[in-house]
């Protein structure tokens, strides 16, 4: 038999109470904070799987605030590129007016004025800075200012291009676990690097022409052929046999080599149908063999004119505006300079038309991105809302059952309190 002292009843009394005091409080803090979990101690695992689900929706967290700045930086950028394709539009309609013949010299200075002040407003454009004072299109190189042109010292200088002083690198910034998205594009993919002709070879006429022939863009309807074309830089001349009434124009494509690419032999003069070169026909078509590509010249050649043609290089927006404002301030003064003025004109609106494609390609790259960056952020915020049931599950309190549990604890308390009242009323002396 054990011997229960009255200090043990007491002990036994106050301990019981504490702890039902304690669970009943534990509960009470439960119901107030509405957090199933208070500390680790109460669900180690549980509380360990919420870590790792927070720690992983603060990062989509961080994601979504990523999607808003890669769509403010994409934004800004479409933005201005907006401007430089209205710019170009109308670079296109000025274009086409200087090449009106009936234009007077000081009508072509009038339309040189303006595309000097467009030369300017593409300038600022492709120095245009964020918020942040960061150049758009300076590549890694933010803090420096990208282009630097002269417009009249590139007219003195037809070799002179426009410097960029940035890089090629695309700034960038992470919008998922596995995407780094790029939120700017560089300068030179923008202004500089644009083919010139029509994108495979471009057309020129050869100093010294004399008739009214003009070239144009020309045309490639095989490109497997013009690559393989082991010899791209061609010349179209033109020869005349004075002996047949009415004269012939007759026109032979030459190589590098001195070679006719019609007979593989080197040309022969004076031309006949039996040398094997070909009549001369405006605006007919004239095929290069075996290239896949065809050239269209208008106009009548005299003897001994020719027109080049030369695989595409770069040539920057601000160098094709350079030699239109050039040709137009030089301007025509006779038959063989209005023949070169023509051709100038026609080479500048292919350009400009190849300097808008490039335009409106990185814009749809640029569109490309902003899609991709809404689909990312609307898996991000699906994301989010998994997370969030996730942590509720784990640690939000179910009330209806938090509720009965504190019900039943304060039941407990008021029995253990009343049950250590009347034992500890218990005397043997109040027998006696």
């Amino acid at each position: 038999m054990i011997r229960v002292s009255t200090s043990m009843i007491f002990n036994a009394g106050v301990n019981a109470m504490n702890t039902q005091t304690a669970m009943l409080l534990h509960l009470q803090q439960q119901v107030a904070s509405g957090r199933r979990m208070l500390t680790p101690a109460d669900d180690p695992v549980g509380a360990a799987r919420a870590l790792e689900v927070t720690q992983a929706k603060d990062v989509t967290a961080q994601y979504a605030i990523n999607h808003d700045n890669a769509k403010s930086a994409l934004g800004l950028e479409e933005a201005q590129l907006t401007g430089v394709n209205s710019i170009m539009a109308r670079l296109k309609e000025l274009t086409v007016q200087a090449g009106n013949a009936a234009l007077s010299a000081g009508d072509r200075r009038g339309v040189a004025l303006e595309l000097r002040a467009r030369f300017d407003e593409l300038l600022g454009i492709a120095n245009a800075t964020d918020g942040a004072g960061q150049h758009l299109f300076a590549g890694y190189m933010g803090s420096t200012k990208p282009f630097g042109a002269s417009i009249d010292a590139m007219i003195q200088n037809p070799a002179l291009e426009a410097t960029y002083q940035g890089d090629d690198g695309q700034r960038r910034l992470q919008v998922s676990a596995t995407r780094f998205l790029e939120i700017g594009d560089s300068g030179n993919d923008v202004f500089m690097r644009i083919r010139n002709g029509n994108g495979y070879f471009a057309t020129d006429y050869v100093a010294g022409n004399a008739g009214t022939a003009v070239i144009d863009a020309g045309n490639v309807t095989n490109t497997t052929a013009w690559n393989a074309l082991a010899d791209k830089n061609l010349n179209v001349t033109f020869s005349i046999d004075m002996v047949a009434v009415p004269p012939v124009t007759y026109y032979d494509i030459i190589g590098t080599s001195g070679n006719s690419l019609l007979t593989g032999l080197p040309p022969v003069l004076p031309p006949t149908a039996a040398t094997g070169q070909n009549v001369y026909q405006a605006n007919q078509p004239i095929v290069i063999p075996g290239a896949g590509a065809s050239i269209t010249i208008s106009g009548a050649p005299v003897d001994g004119d020719s027109f080049s043609l030369a695989p595409s290089t770069s040539q920057s927006l601000f160098r094709t505006l350079a030699n239109l404002v050039g040709a137009l301030e030089s301007g025509p003064t006779g038959t063989g300079s209005q023949a070169k003025y023509s051709n100038e004109i026609g080479l500048a609106l292919t350009n400009l038309d190849q300097a808008n494609d490039n335009i409106l390609r990185v814009r749809a790259a640029i569109g490309s991105r902003l899609n991709e960056v809404d689909s990312l952020s609307d898996v991000n915020q699906d994301l989010q809302l998994q997370y969030q049931q996730t942590l509720s599950n784990l640690q939000d309190l179910d009330y209806a059952k938090a509720i009965s549990d504190l019900t039943r604890k304060q039941t407990d308390l008021e029995a253990a309190q009343k049950s250590f009242m009347r034992v500890s009323q218990l005397s043997l002396f109040n027998y006696l």
